[in-house]
């Protein structure tokens, strides 16, 4: 089951806001009058003791997680060697504009992606298109379930009316090929699975200068070919209010080569830190090297 907590946040702000409005509003008066002609010491009631206690605390934390910054845990290496499996992460939520909480309707538009960043937004699923020419989307290639309430995360490669190529890790934009230098072999833990995953199939780190961004990425063509750019689910020029985007580790990503353009309605924001990092006991434990690391 996915929890959206930002709808558990906004929820428990209302419930606590209004039972203490009420109880102001209607019955404080009442019952201080009552305790103190009895000569009682006033207290609240337990509920709205609570509610008046926690209703500023759930409510300044629904702000900040809304129009300032958000934690996010990346749970898979499809960012790799970027972003590990483990890393907790911050995310800039009023670098695409402000957006209200569960809706993510942008009531503020502050700026837009930019090649190369490295975004978190609510996965759209699977661009399917039916016989009448009606595009759907659903959370299998066939489209016959929901799309799944998640949160995922993977770098800005197109930009809306982009003409985009891509035949496995070459990337071609606007003509030009995306250019790469190898940096060397991956090197991990084979404890680990996504770092054996790598190592078992002899990957190799580049770094990619996508744009004004450099930064590093993982190649594994043993592993076998990916969906090449444009097939059925992306033409090659970006439509517009779209975003296509790849993760790092260029043959263990399930992105816009696999399900389509990313809409701009689904950006949550902008990741700008590593504050955590956990590689699990025994596999490594705390990251205390990547903890305070800025992503590019």
């Amino acid at each position: 089951m996915e929890y959206d907590f930002s709808a558990i946040l906004l929820g428990l702000t209302i419930l606590f806001g209004v039972i203490w409005g009420l109880d102001r509003l209607f019955l404080y008066k009442k019952r201080q009058a009552k305790l103190a002609a009895a000569g009682k010491e006033y207290r609240d009631p337990v509920p709205v003791d609570w509610s008046r206690s926690l209703f500023p605390v759930v409510l300044i934390v629904l702000l900040l997680r809304t129009f300032v910054a958000e934690p996010f845990r990346i749970p898979s290496g499809s960012m790799m060697p970027t972003l590990d499996v483990g890393d907790f992460i911050l995310v800039n939520k009023f670098a695409y504009g402000l957006r209200l909480p569960v809706s993510n309707t942008k009531v503020v538009g502050i700026g837009e992606p930019k090649r190369g960043d490295v975004v978190v937004f609510r996965w759209p699923g699977y661009t399917c298109h039916e016989a009448d020419g009606k595009v759907v989307h659903g959370g299998d290639p066939e489209c016959t379930t929901p799309v799944p309430r998640q949160n995922w995360i993977k770098r800005v490669i197109g930009l809306p009316g982009d003409t985009i190529q891509v035949h496995d890790s070459q990337i071609i934009i606007n003509g030009k090929p995306v250019i790469a230098d190898e940096v060397g072999p991956f090197k991990g833990n084979p404890a680990r699975t996504d770092d054996n995953l790598l190592m078992s199939y002899n990957a190799t780190i580049w770094n990619e200068h996508l744009g004004n961004v450099t930064h590093l990425i993982a190649r594994m063509p043993e592993r076998g070919p990916t969906p090449p750019i444009p097939n059925s689910r992306v033409p090659s020029v970006v439509p517009q209010g779209c975003y296509l985007v790849m993760g790092d580790d260029r043959e263990n990503s399930e992105d816009s080569r696999y399900w389509g353009c990313m809409p701009e309605t689904a950006l949550a924001g902008k990741a700008f830190l590593i504050w955590m990092s956990w590689k699990g006991w025994g596999t490594g434990g705390v990251g205390f090297h990547r903890i305070g690391k800025l992503i590019h």
